[in-house]
């Protein structure tokens, strides 16, 4: 199956939509467009995984690399509306405690963001 990928201006939060598998087979896709995001100066970014069926440790890996590049740059990553086997991945991973996960978009994009670094 493949990704699909898109992203969308919602204030000054950038909504990445993935949807279909996230492995080691697509993965990279989705790293090469959060690396074009953060090349631009977007570190404010909501992850839409409504539409993610399944994702494994590579997939997992690509948030991490995500926050951690967002935190560089003074910014934020969230995961929003995981599907329930999604989910259950980031709690075994122990990810769910690093990645501040939403049941929504909205309340991902709307919760109190840290002010821009400088």
């Amino acid at each position: 199956m493949s990704l699909t990928v898109q992203t969308e201006q919602r204030g000054d939060v950038v909504v990445v939509s993935v949807g279909g598998e996230l492995d080691m087979a697509t993965a990279p896709q989705l790293q090469d467009q959060i690396t074009d995001l953060l090349d631009k100066g977007r570190s404010r970014l909501v992850f839409d995984l409504a539409e993610v069926s399944f994702c494994d440790s590579t997939g997992l890996s690509v948030f991490v690399r995500a926050k951690n590049g967002c935190d560089e740059a003074g910014g934020v990553v969230r995961l929003a509306a995981p599907q329930r086997g999604v989910l259950r991945i980031l709690e075994v991973s122990g990810l769910v405690e690093v990645l501040q996960t939403f049941p929504t978009v909205d309340e991902a994009v709307s919760a109190p963001l840290p002010a821009p670094a400088d």
